[in-house]
């Protein structure tokens, strides 16, 4: 029994059996060793896992319903769920390129031989059909490729997605604590003023009775004024911190003046920071995984732009009722750019350098992930150090006010040494009140380095 294979068949075969390649595997990034190992043991941190919703760490329910307000509600949120479903179409479009593709194609034509001279006065009409197929066998894998690109840079814009949810919340959680600095920053200078005021008050009326000099009265007179100026620039911190919160909630900022948070003093942690260790950094890091996604995703185009160097299969066919009789038909269709791949093999050589530049980018996002932290944890614990000391000085002045202003009604010191008690009382409450939100700053800052909150909360839809 002899059997004929058409002529195409033989190269088909071939290229069949010598075809079947596997799309390249991607770079292992090498983490280096000390980067593996714990942070700077400082006495504010410890190596407990960073909790995914950190915020409730401060036991504040105002600033737990802001928090979950603007990750319902944020529109950079929405924008970042959006690309990512972008992404995803695209990964699913690239799998089903796999796929064959069939379509199902139909006609209706009737003839009037009235019309013709000599034919019969019938009508006649024809119906086709017909189903056509088309499917790219890949023997050289550059839809696999093209497939495992789309789904790493799905990957990746779901990470990046992360990564603006850690921004959200840290940028709610600051925003809330610089209303609440500004607010108590306001009370304590308009509890200064007010003091002030009265001992300009009262230096007037030893003016009126002869027992001090103007001089005293300018002096007093000039604390006070200094003391009240101070207040308008919290008064505009705190409407600034106002409007962000609003804003990042998805809602217009002038719902801020009827609808803003009522909170008067600075929360504060009151356990150690929980910071894990460098592993459980890069694992969590929203940009270190997007990087490492960026890097699967440019092997995988290597994969693509080497099989243009190989020829492309496509194997079509048709099969239908066609001119009132059945036909089928299958053809394949060979395209290779052959012999000039100098566009194919820069091609190549363009998707090594871009994985090259992923490898770097890695790198930079891992380097990057670990100075935030370092650099965050050192700011932390100096800010409370020097938040103790300005604590101890706030106590001193107010005792060298209180010792200054019993001297001066004993008649054993000058007005002076009580204005200038005042003045040192007012400067030490305040930079108390300025330090206490610049440790609430590096709390959210170092929070925000360690990645935490990018799994918690609900998606912006």
């Amino acid at each position: 029994m002899n059997l004929r294979l058409p002529l195409w068949a033989g190269p088909l075969a071939a290229l069949a059996v010598t075809g079947c390649m596997a799309p390249p595997a991607p770079i292992k990034p090498e983490i280096p060793p000390a980067a593996a190992g714990r942070f700077a043991d400082l006495p504010v941190a410890t190596l407990d896992p960073v909790p995914e919703d950190w915020w409730r760490l401060y036991e504040d329910p105002a600033l737990d319903s802001l928090v979950e307000a603007s990750l319902l509600a944020n529109a950079d949120l929405r924008v970042a769920y959006a690309n990512l479903e972008g992404a995803r179409a695209a990964s699913r479009l690239a799998r089903a390129a796999r796929l064959p593709t069939t379509t199902i194609e139909s006609a209706l034509t009737v003839d009037d031989p009235g019309n013709q001279p000599g034919a019969v006065s019938v009508p006649a009409s024809d119906w086709d059909i017909a189903a056509t197929a088309s499917w790219d066998i890949d023997l050289f894998g550059r839809l696999r490729s093209g497939a495992l690109a789309a789904s790493a840079d799905a990957e990746a814009q779901a990470a990046a997605l992360d990564g603006v949810r850690v921004a959200v919340v840290a940028d709610t959680v600051q925003a809330y604590l610089e209303s609440c600095a500004a607010s108590q920053a306001i009370a304590e200078a308009r509890a200064v003023a007010a003091a002030q005021e009265r001992s300009l008050a009262l230096v007037r009326e030893q003016l009126l009775a002869g027992e001090v000099s103007p001089l005293e009265v300018s002096q007093a007179a000039t604390l006070a004024a200094s003391t009240r100026a101070g207040i308008a620039p919290f008064e505009a911190a705190r409407a600034n911190a106002l409007y962000r919160l609003t804003t990042l909630r998805g809602r217009p900022p002038a719902e801020a003046r009827v609808d803003g948070p009522g909170c008067t003093m600075i929360p504060r942690l009151k356990v150690p920071a929980p910071v894990g260790d460098g592993t459980a950094l890069l694992l969590r890091r929203p940009d270190v995984r997007e990087a490492e996604r960026r890097l699967a995703a440019s092997a995988a185009r290597i994969g693509v732009a080497r099989a243009d160097l190989y020829p492309r299969v496509n194997l079509g066919g048709a099969l239908g009722l066609l001119s009132g009789g059945f036909d089928a038909a299958v053809s394949p269709l060979i395209t290779w750019a052959f012999p000039n791949q100098g566009p194919a093999r820069a091609k190549l050589a363009q998707a090594g350098a871009a994985e090259q530049a992923a490898l770097a980018g890695w790198d930079v996002a891992v380097l990057k992930a670990l100075r935030e932290v370092e650099t965050a944890l050192a700011a932390y614990d100096a800010e409370l150090r020097r938040n103790r000391d300005l604590g101890a000085a706030a106590d001193e002045a107010r005792a060298y006010a209180r010792r200054s202003a019993a001297r001066v009604r004993l008649g054993d010191a000058a007005s002076l040494l009580q204005i200038d008690a005042e003045r040192t009382l007012a400067a030490a409450r305040l930079a108390k009140v300025q330090s206490d939100l610049a440790v609430a700053q590096a709390e959210v800052a170092l929070f925000r380095a360690l990645g935490g909150g990018w799994r918690s909360g609900p998606q912006a839809r």
